[in-house]
Formats: C-alpha cells, sequence, structure tokens
C-alpha cells in the first residue's frame, strides 16, 4: 500500500521543523527491498509503522490521529539517506512525574520497523532532540568534576584519570582480584569492575566488596592519594542492583564518593540505567555498552550506530560511557569516533546529520578501553584535543613489563609527554616506566616509533 501521500511531505524545510520546535528528527540510512515500490514508498511505510500506521486503512483513524503522524522530510535515494520528523507528543511519559524515557524513543524509531518484509535495512545515524522534548529527559546527575574533586584535581580540566580492568575479567577469587588493585593502585587512580563480574560463586559480591574496599583503605594510605573504584551492579532485577549499590555503599562508609556504579546499559537496557540514575544520584554512573556492537557494528546495516548510542546515554543520565579507542585500540572503530566524545561532553556540538543543543544538561565522560597502552596515547590526545577522560587500560597496564603501578605510572608519563608536545622517544629518555613501555609492547613501538631500540635500549634495560 503506497502510503506517501499521508506520511510523507517533502516540501517540510529540517529548518522550519528545528525551529519550531515540537519534533524529534531522525537521519536513517534505508534500503527497499527489490519489488516493494519507490524510494519514497517504502520511507512512507517506515514513517508509517513507527508511528501512527498500519497496512490497511482502518476506521479508528480521525483528524488528530493524523495530526500525530511522523513525517518523512527529506529523502536522497542515491545516498540511501531518509530523514523522518516525530512529533514529541508520540513518545510516551511516566504518569509519575511526566518525564521522558529513553526506552519509548527507541520503540517508535527502532521498533517493528526493523522488522519490516519490505526493507533490506535500516539504521540510525543520528537525531536531534527538540529542547521542549530535551528538559524532559534526566541527564546525568554527577560528572567527571565529581571525580577530580575526590582526586583533590581542579575541577576544570582536571585530566586524564589513570584506570585499568583487572584481568583475567573472570576467574579470580576476592582476594587476588583485591591484590591486584592494590598494586595499580600505588600508580593509578581508577579501576573498574570488567562487565561479567559480579556474584560468581568463585567470587561471592560480599566477599569482593569488603576485600576491594581493605585494599582501597591500604593503598590510599601508603600514597596519600585518593583513589576510585566502579563496581558492577548490572542485574535484571532492579532490586537486586539497589541491593548491591546499597551494600558497597555501606562497605565503603566515608569513601563512598570513591565508587562508580557500572550498569550495562546496552544488554541490561533503559530500565537498569534510569534505576541508577534515580537510586544512586549522588554515584557517579559508569555506563558499560557491552553488546552494543550487536547492531552499532559498520557490519550491521540495521539499529543504529555507537554515536547515536552516546547521545541517547547523555540523554538517560550516563556519567561517562565507553566510546572505544576511535582507532588507537584493538576495538572497532575510526578516528571520526571522536565526533561521539565532542556530542558527549560539549554544549553544542554536531552530528553526522544534525547540530544539538544540550542546554546546559551536564556532559558525559569518555571512556576510553580496549588494546590502549602509554605508547598509543601522545597519538590518541592529539586526536581528541584534550585529556579530560578516563582511561581503562587492562592489558595496558598489566602487560607493562614491571607489572600493575608501573603501567599505571607509564600511563600518567605519557600524559605529561603529550602536554609537553615532546617526542616520545626523547621523553622517555628520562621517564623509566614510559620507557620500559616501548620493551613491553615492542610491535607498538616499531610501529609508531621506528628509531626507538638505537636510542631507548640502554635506559629501558
Amino acid at each position: 500500500m503506497d502510503q506517501s501521500n499521508r506520511y510523507a511531505n517533502l516540501n517540510l524545510k529540517e529548518s522550519d521543523l528545528i525551529a519550531g520546535g515540537r519534533h524529534v528528527l531522525c537521519a536513517y540510512i534505508m534500503k527497499p527491498k527489490p519489488g516493494h515500490g519507490s524510494y519514497l514508498q517504502g520511507a512512507a511505510h517506515f514513517a508509517a509503522e513507527s508511528s501512527t500506521g498500519t497496512n490497511v486503512e482502518v476506521s479508528t483513524t480521525d483528524d488528530f490521529t493524523r495530526g500525530v503522524d511522523a513525517l518523512v522530510y527529506e529523502i536522497d535515494e542515491a545516498k540511501e539517506l531518509m530523514k523522518i520528523a516525530y512529533p514529541i507528543e508520540l513518545f510516551d511519559r511516566n504518569i509519575i512525574d511526566g518525564r521522558a524515557m529513553i526506552a519509548s524513543f527507541l520503540t517508535l524509531t527502532i521498533g517493528n520497523n526493523q522488522g519490516m518484509g519490505d526493507m533490506e535495512y535500516a539504521k540510525m545515524y543520528d537525531f536531534y532532540v527538540p529542547p521542549a522534548y530535551l528538559k524532559l529527559f534526566d541527564g546525568p546527575s554527577t560528572t567527571i568534576k565529581d571525580l577530580w574533586r575526590v582526586l583533590g584535581r581542579p575541577v576544570v580540566d582536571g585530566g586524564f584519570i589513570v584506570g585499568t580492568i583487572i584481568k583475567p575479567k573472570l576467574g579470580l577469587r576476592p582476594q587476588p582480584f583485591a591484590n591486584a588493585c592494590y598494586d595499580f593502585w600505588l600508580g593509578g587512580d581508577f579501576i573498574k569492575n570488567d562487565e561479567p563480574q559480579g556474584n560468581q560463586v568463585f567470587a561471592p559480591f560480599k566477599d569482593t566488596v569488603r576485600a576491594v574496599n581493605d585494599a582501597m583503605r591500604r593503598a590510599q594510605d601508603k600514597t596519600g592519594e585518593a583513589k576510585l573504584f566502579s563496581f558492577n551492579i548490572t542485574a535484571d532485577d532492579h532490586y537486586e542492583m539497589v541491593a548491591r549499590g546499597e551494600y558497597i555503599l555501606e562497605t565503603f562508609g566515608e569513601n563512598a564518593d570513591h565508587v562508580a556504579f557500572l550498569v550495562d546499559g546496552y544488554v541490561a537496557g533503559p530500565a537498569a540505567i534510569t534505576t541508577a540514575r534515580r537510586r544512586f544520584p549522588k554515584q557517579y554512573l559508569h555506563y558499560h555498552r557491552a553488546g552494543h556492537g550487536a547492531v552499532t557494528s559498520p557490519q550491521s546495516k540495521r539499529g543504529y550506530t555507537a554515536f547515536v548510542l552516546s547521545k541517547m546515554a547523555r540523554l538517560q543520565g550516563a556519567s561517562g560511557i565507553h566510546v572505544g579507542t576511535m582507532g588507537y585500540g584493538k576495538m572497532e572503530g575510526e578516528a571520526s569516533d571522536r565526533a561521539s566524545a565532542f556530542m558527549i561532553t560539549q554544549d553544542s556540538a554536531d552530528g553526522p546529520y544534525y547540530h544539538q543543543e544540550w542546554l546546559g544538561l551536564n556532559p558525559t565522560t569518555p571512556i576510553i578501553s580496549g588494546g590502549m597502552n602509554a605508547l598509543r596515547m601522545p597519538g590518541f590526545f592529539d586526536n581528541l584535543g584534550h585529556s579530560n577522560l578516563i582511561m581503562t587500560a587492562g592489558g595496558g597496564a598489566f602487560g607493562h613489563v614491571d607489572g600493575g603501578a608501573a603501567g599505571a605510572k607509564s600511563l600518567r608519563q605519557a600524559e605529561q609527554c603529550w602536554k609537553l608536545g615532546a617526542d616520545p622517544v626523547e621523553f622517555a629518555k628520562d621517564h623509566r616506566e614510559f620507557a620500559r613501555a616501548f620493551e613491553s609492547f615492542p610491535q607498538d613501538a616499531d610501529k609508531l616509533y621506528p628509531n626507538w631500540r638505537a636510542k631507548l635500549k640502554p635506559q629501558a634495560a
């Protein structure tokens, strides 16, 4: 059925829709299956399925219903580009407080339309939120400023938070895990649970929390510096999440502000993020995106991109979210991924298709992980343009030949090298931990700094 007369209006101008402030705009890369009509017909069917339409005319449709139709307002078949305007009235609101929810946004914009029989594929690449809808989202309650404050740093440009993930991600009992934490904390700032860690039979949750609390206190006493830990509280049941969070806060006591709560926001969903954001508003909310590649990978033609995921995380209230390594680590990504970092940290930012004004909504910290080490850091900071982020280097810390504490110090020295604008090989001559990183990761060293062996081997030995 051709629904383009109702669900498409190519005379609409994007600038007018934005000025009107009553529509969420979404940009998709879409391809209809052959034999199902024109590109515009496919786009209109997509918009209909996303809003008020169905496959047949129904008797219950009235003039008001037509007033909240989603409308295709721009197409470019050669680029497979489709843009749709969704009236903000379409989206579900909480009955308890009238606030917006990401679950409803996804249900409409990435819902039944993903399984339509006449679609080869359709993937969201960007979206725009008008002020009237933006103000209905929670946004972050805590930011990297709160972590800088705990660390005793300036709350503006407080810099690089050196973190790690204890490896192996599974298989360590509570005390060996805590011992590894203590070792890293002698040189670093921040440790996070890896996403599968929780309450395994060989590592009971409460035993692990107590052991990590003891390790943090000992490390702080030894170094005279504050330390941070991000505990995984993800669960299917929000009561379980609350129970884990409350036990952590009770155990850490006066160090409660040294603890972040990690939630697997993709696999556990928006309800889990909002549970943590609302029940524990004083804790740094660490959005882990495990599993997101199922829909965000460039290999996937359906779903949405990692950029869209990051933008939704800021709306929901994530204090920080993993944004990949922008092509500098082991995880899939490109240097252009920095657009995600800009979108979640700036108050005014450009996406692939839309400019977004955040109107003072708190920023979300980029959290970088996945195959990073000290040798890759100067180039990474050059690409991003600043170092106000959290790095969680697992192998990059514990793969250092002198251990986790030295690995942490090498990462910190890498930031110092970048800030000074120094040549990394020359800088390494006077910074032992950074110099030893060349021996720890020789393949990266050979690729990035081909002349390092002649200049550094005597100093690094």
